[in-house]
């Protein structure tokens, strides 16, 4: 049975704008809890995304998520309006992930389960493709994966993954353009009668 590849997207169905997070950075440093409320609704997805892709656990991420949000609300004070505050985001839910991942002395890896958990976009794919994407996806070493995750889930740059990850932006693009070939051809491959 011959079956549709799903397309990888490449950019976030909704991407927020940096200055309206900026804004809202900014409004929650002054102890702004609604724009706490809308800093979460528009961008829990990448948030959680990032998580996912340091833990490969769908629970841990979920709670990293959520810590990470506790830790935005404390830091925000802080915050200055420089570079891009997704990234400011996603540092402090990396570097939550990592040390949840010390704590329990392993390296992530994904059940299938928890792969179905990713957030998808407006548009649900078909479970056969959806499935296909997921063992597309587990194929990917942790580091593809993580940087196409940032990059299509979260809809980081790659100046900005390269950043976040603390890797050369030359390293973040040749990973990503591996990974993207090892997805091609594994979903390709499923088509194969």
């Amino acid at each position: 049975m011959a079956m549709s590849s799903p397309s990888v997207k490449t950019e976030q169905t909704h991407r927020p704008d940096r200055e309206i997070l900026d804004r809202l950075l900014l409004a929650v440093g002054a102890g702004d809890r609604e724009a706490l409320a809308r800093l979460y609704e528009e961008t829990r997805g990448a948030v959680y995304a990032a998580a996912l892709g340091v833990l490969g656990n769908h629970h841990e991420a979920q709670d990293v998520t959520q810590e990470a949000f506790v830790r935005i609300w404390e830091n925000a004070p802080g915050y200055r309006s420089q570079g891009s505050p997704m990234a400011w985001m996603l540092t402090i839910t990396r570097n939550l992930a990592r040390m949840s991942l010390r704590r329990e002395g392993r390296k992530g890896e994904l059940s299938p389960e928890e792969w179905e958990s990713i957030p998808a976009g407006e548009e649900q794919e078909a479970a056969e493709d959806r499935m296909a994407l997921r063992e597309a996806l587990a194929s990917l070493d942790s580091e593809e994966r993580q940087i196409i995750l940032l990059h299509a889930v979260s809809g980081l740059k790659h100046r900005e993954i390269a950043a976040l990850i603390e890797r050369p932006l030359s390293t973040v693009l040749s990973r990503y353009q591996r990974g993207l070939k090892k997805l091609k051809k594994q979903l390709e491959g499923e088509e194969q009668p």
